[in-house]
């Protein structure tokens, strides 16, 4: 027996192949192998869209999802890293909702609130006013207010009404303008009249916001707001105001988002003087804080370089309005199953790769920002960041510097003809670098990529024309599982398995000469 080792060994050195290379190539083959016949890239995506769901920072549902993302990392023997960045005063769960328009020609109402907004009080019904333009038309209205829900001119953006200091200051500012306008526009009437021979002198615009009186509105008691929203939804949160609130200072009035075609109607209804009532049902629950919120990082120690590191990602956090399936459940499950295929294939790489599953993307890059300013990884020791925050597509390739192709073709070549239908590719960037960028932006890479850290990721293409849309998804109703294309997904985890081992098992980091132009 221990003659045919020898044998063996001995071939393997003619061969020009080391032991630890042949070792290499074996773990790279099976993960190949497990891609094909045992990838559970959609089961990771089922159980975080469908058993948990939507992941709003301050949810209920973003610390199960912490959780569950710690204990799969476990049970694939990772060490795992939770490193909390940061709190925010008030937790925020949502119900379900509901609307209706009660009249002769009612409907049921299609709609979302940003996350942070208040919600009913059960069941309330009320009737409906357009808003106030002015403060004579808000003294004629006041009692009126009490009770209705108001239209308002403003289109949604997503984002919930601005009710901080701040934006009211604004309004205060707008309304003494147009009080002033109103001025100017009662003596244009009087000259047009006087002169109406002569042309007409056109009156002065007024100047515009959302909701001009939102504070005397919710002083006077109304039930809430309703603005017109394009199809599909897109529904945030209260981005300027969610990090300030208390327990003791909870919106009162509800903000609606509502399918632009039934505000029409409804709006008509309201011009005419009509009476009907709406009735919305919106469960939106807050609880006391502090709620705390972490990034859940797998580690896979190296054998040869535990300091210098690999590292891929996407963010754990979503907006609650559809699942979070694809922004980003997609980058997240791609990512854990690149890490369980390599716990599973046996890897031991030389160098730690890091499996980072963000927190706090939608609000500002929250979980990268704080692990790269942490310093418990030197930014000078990565080799590379791999993000996955886009649309569900295939990662078909990767364009590198020149600096670094020659490592690139050698670490992708196990790829080359994983699907023959659909090669990848290894290109070369051509053209000047660009700057280092200085401003944050996009997704989890850009701290990295402010510090220097290359953030080479994969080309994303939609090579048997799915025709996915991503605006369709972006922050939208619509981000739910049956957007996701699996095919593609579970291809884009053995690319992201096979490219950290191997950028793990070079020699040396890669180089970041050409990578900016500073």
């Amino acid at each position: 027996m221990k003659q045919l080792v020898s044998v063996f060994l001995s071939a393997l050195l003619l061969a020009g192949l080391s032991f630890g290379a042949f070792a290499q190539d074996k773990v790279t083959q099976q993960v190949l192998e497990l891609g094909r016949s045992d990838n559970r890239t959609m089961q990771h995506a089922d159980h975080l869209a469908n058993v948990i769901g939507g992941r709003i920072v301050g949810s209920a549902a973003l610390t199960e999802a912490e959780a569950w993302v710690k204990e799969q990392f476990e049970s694939w023997g990772l060490e795992v890293l939770v490193q909390e960045a940061g709190t925010i005063n008030v937790g925020f769960n949502r119900g379900p909702w509901f609307g209706r328009m009660l009249s002769e020609d009612g409907m049921i109402l299609h709609f979302g609130t940003p996350s942070y907004t208040a919600g009913t009080h059960g069941a309330q019904k009320g009737h409906v006013l357009l808003e106030p333009r002015s403060r004579r038309e808000l003294e004629r209205m006041k009692a009126a207010l009490k009770g209705a829900w108001v239209l308002l001119d403003a289109e949604s953006n997503g984002m919930a009404i601005n009710a901080t200091p701040a934006a009211e200051a604004r309004r205060a500012e707008i309304v003494a303008k147009n009080e002033d306008i109103e001025r100017q526009n009662n003596e244009i009437r009087r000259w047009n009249w006087e002169h109406r021979d002569s042309t007409a002198k056109e009156l002065i615009p007024y100047e515009k916001t959302t909701a001009l009186f939102y504070k005397e509105m919710v002083e006077a008691g109304v039930l809430g707001f309703i603005r017109s929203a394009k199809v599909p939804l897109q529904i945030m949160y209260d981005r300027a105001g969610c990090f300030d609130l208390t327990m003791e200072s909870l919106p009162k009035a509800c903000d609606i988002c509502l399918d632009e075609a039934q505000f029409a109607v409804i709006r008509k209804k309201a011009e005419r003087r009509e009476r009907f009532e709406l009735e919305f049902d919106i469960r939106n629950h807050f609880y006391r804080g502090p709620v705390p919120y972490h990034n859940v990082i797998g580690i896979m120690r190296g054998s040869k370089y535990p300091k210098q590191y690999v590292l891929a990602g996407g963010h754990l956090d979503s907006y609650d309005c559809g699942t979070g399936a694809v922004d980003d459940g997609n980058g997240v499950t791609v990512t854990m199953e690149a890490a369980r295929l390599l716990a599973a294939a046996g890897a031991k790489p030389k160098r730690t790769i890091l499996f980072c599953i963000w927190t706090g993307e939608e609000f500002g890059l929250l979980g990268s920002k704080y692990f790269v300013q942490s310093g418990v990884v030197p930014m000078e020791s990565i080799s590379n960041y791999i993000n996955r925050d886009g649309g569900p597509l295939m990662a078909t390739g990767v364009s590198v510097p020149a600096a670094m192709y020659d490592d690139y073709v050698k670490v992708c070549k196990p790829l080359t003809n994983y699907n023959p239908e659909i090669p990848f590719t290894v290109e070369k960037r051509q053209g000047t670098p660009g700057p280092r960028p200085k401003n944050a932006g996009g997704s989890d890479h850009a701290y990295f990529a402010m510090s220097g850290v290359p953030t080479i990721s994969f080309r994303e293409t939609d090579p048997r024309g799915w025709n996915f849309d991503y605006r369709e998804i972006w922050h939208t109703e619509s981000d739910i599982y049956n957007k996701l294309i699996p095919e593609y997904m579970e291809h884009s985890a053995v690319v992201t398995a096979v490219t950290l081992y191997g950028l793990a098992n070079l020699d040396h980091l890669l180089s970041r000469d050409g990578l900016y132009s500073n």
